[in-house]
């Protein structure tokens, strides 16, 4: 099976810690964000789980535990953008970020990694002429340590909405401009574009639009076929395999302005100190009426075949 870290919030930044204790005890429990008192119990054994994808603005939090992860399959997407301090006051210095990026793909390997530019805004000072050459310049520099790269133009959610009520829609000529600019980019420096929850209009100008998340991404990464169940996407305009997060909404404290998962940053504040880093947890401990799943796993490696990488 495979186990998801980063849809709700960014684990290996701010819960390194917490992630290597669940490890080494081989459980999490995850509340439903529905309905507090309905609790997933997941193994995390690597005979049960054979990929954990990752999610992550900073990754280097992660690296003195990378020994605890050498069993399992791994994927991870390192966001990298252009933006400063006033759009996302809590993300590390860029050249650095660029320099854990290669470490990290040093360590799990090539097709084990890749890079998101997203979500893409247009504004005053963050200008399409900026982001291209933003792009070139991160591009050039992760140039063979990963092969892809996703982008996304910015989602008006309504979290977004209230934590950037000057943010604006990327209209399709802008986006035809920097998606067809950025492809050729990528494709001078060996990577191809997937465009996240775009739809296909830059499929025509080699954008790869099948999804950025997908069981044949996860099976590279192994170099083992996956024989996984079929499940319901995220978002109708979403073709990524996405399940089993272990995360929690309300608690990635870069604090974006774009951020879709977090309200308020007093909200985000107040739920991180709920964290403990020897619970089973994100956030928080048992609570009472807790009716806690053990959820059914099993590998999903179909041990006859293996692809070639």
């Amino acid at each position: 099976m495979i186990i998801n870290t980063g849809q709700r919030t960014d684990i290996p930044a701010f819960y390194s810690d917490w992630f290597a204790n669940r490890l080494k005890e081989g459980f999490v429990c995850v509340r439903n964000p529905y309905n507090q008192n309905q609790v997933s119990r997941y193994r995390i054994s690597p005979d049960v789980v054979d990929v954990i994808g990752f999610c992550t603005k900073n990754p280097a939090p992660m690296f003195k535990y990378m020994d605890l992860l050498k069993d399992y399959g791994q994927y991870w997407y390192v966001t990298i953008t252009p933006y400063g301090r006033d759009i996302e006051p809590n993300v590390p210095d860029k050249h650095k970020l660029i320099e854990d990026f290669k470490t990290l793909s040093d360590i799990v390997g090539v097709n084990s990694i890749g890079w998101r530019f997203d979500p893409i805004f247009i504004s005053d000072r963050y200008t399409q002429e900026y982001h291209i050459h933003a792009f070139e310049q991160i591009a050039t520099a992760l140039h063979g340590y990963t092969k892809t790269v996703v982008i996304s133009f910015i989602d008006l959610y309504p979290k977004v909405k209230r934590n950037f009520p000057e943010a604006k829609e990327v209209q399709k000529e802008q986006r035809l401009i920097l998606g067809q600019k950025m492809i050729q980019i990528a494709s001078e420096n060996g990577m191809t574009v997937k465009p996240c929850a775009e739809g296909d209009e830059l499929a025509e100008y080699g954008a790869d639009c099948g999804g950025c998340m997908r069981i044949s991404d996860y099976e590279k990464a192994i170099g083992q076929k996956l024989d996984a169940p079929k499940i319901k996407g995220a978002r109708a305009e979403c073709a990524c395999y996405l399940s089993c997060d272990i995360g929690a909404y309300n608690t990635c404290k870069h604090l974006c302005k774009y951020c879709y998962a977090n309200a308020q940053p007093d909200i985000v504040l107040a739920q991180s100190r709920l964290h403990d880093p020897k619970s089973p947890f994100l956030i928080g401990n048992y609570m009472k009426g807790d009716k806690i799943h053990d959820v059914p796993q099993k590998s999903w490696i179909n041990a006859q075949l293996e692809l070639p990488l």
